[in-house]
């Protein structure tokens, strides 16, 4: 059966989660993880997305991004990939494949589940046990969202320069909400419509995406996989 294209729509964001293969590192050093940001510097405006928030993981990244228009996310990981794959491999003298099939990636919605996909990003060291302290951890987005440090990969979402009129204001309502644990519930809703590639949002969202796109956007009850961080 062929699969069924992504939800893909201009100006809405989506989290993006690509993996190494069966689950194996795609960053063996500090060295990959630069030359992974430094294709991303260069790919972000290319393709003219938005991206909010990251974080790259031993063997696998997160990425919350807003497409100019349909069609940009996929540009945006083809030419990732396969420039850093192409890099990867010169460098550590092996061939194949290094990406776990097609990346996933669900809708978000604006409204209320951004902070929430900021939040799920930023806090994943910090459940796999990496640190304590996710602001300190220096592949991600959150130092830059706690108003630590400037990152020109990222471009802010409304939903969080609402949290403030400064920077300084922005990290301390940030803060705040790390402090605030996701319940349970919460990280299974956002690892469910990540892992079926969905609409992630409130039913009035859902509704919306579904009419335009003339497909089902909620999840389908299906056994739970093992966690992922």
């Amino acid at each position: 059966m062929a699969r069924q294209p992504r939800f893909d729509l201009a100006g809405i964001p989506q989290h993006v989660v690509q993996r190494g293969n069966n689950r194996l590192p795609c960053f063996l050093d500090d060295h990959d993880r630069h030359c992974y940001l430094h294709l991303l510097h260069e790919a972000l405006p290319d393709t003219r997305c938005a991206l909010h928030a990251y974080v790259l993981m031993d063997n696998h990244v997160h990425l919350l991004v807003t497409p100019p228009m349909a069609g940009a996310i996929p540009r945006l990981m083809q030419k990732l990939g396969r420039q850093y794959v192409g890099q990867f491999n010169a460098r550590h003298r092996r061939t194949g494949t290094l990406w776990e099939g097609r990346y996933k990636a669900c809708l978000v919605d604006s409204e209320s589940y951004m902070l929430r996909c900021y939040r799920y990003i930023d806090l994943n060291p910090v459940r796999a046990r990496m640190t304590d302290d996710p602001a300190g951890y220096p592949w991600s987005s959150c130092a830059t969202h706690c108003g630590d440090r400037d990152d020109s990969l990222l471009t802010p979402h409304p939903a969080y320069t609402a949290l403030g009129r400064t920077v300084h204001e922005r990290g301390a309502a940030y803060q705040a909400l790390l402090r605030e644990t996701l319940a349970d519930g919460e990280l299974d809703g956002i690892r469910d419509y990540l892992q079926q590639q969905r609409a992630l949002g409130h039913d009035d969202f859902r509704a919306w995406v579904e009419a335009k796109t003339r497909r089902f956007a909620g999840i389908r009850p299906a056994h739970r996989p093992p966690r992922n961080h």
